[in-house]
């Protein structure tokens, strides 16, 4: 996925940001173990956080 012929590795841009945002939920307790037993209140959970993580970014 990250080669392109040639050799050695490339750095994929996307995935990163994919996996800072991850790690920022993480911080989440809620979301670090599967608490709930329905896939709509975790996914609830989810735009709470990145709510949390938005608007803390946003008023700091």
């Amino acid at each position: 996925m990250a080669r392109t012929g040639g050799k050695g590795f490339k750095v994929v841009a996307k995935r990163w940001v994919v996996e800072r945002t991850f790690a920022w939920l993480l911080n989440f307790r809620r979301l670090k173990v599967d608490y709930e037993e329905r896939i709509d209140v975790s996914e609830g959970f989810v735009y709470l956080a990145m709510s949390c993580i938005l608007l803390t970014r946003l008023f700091a």
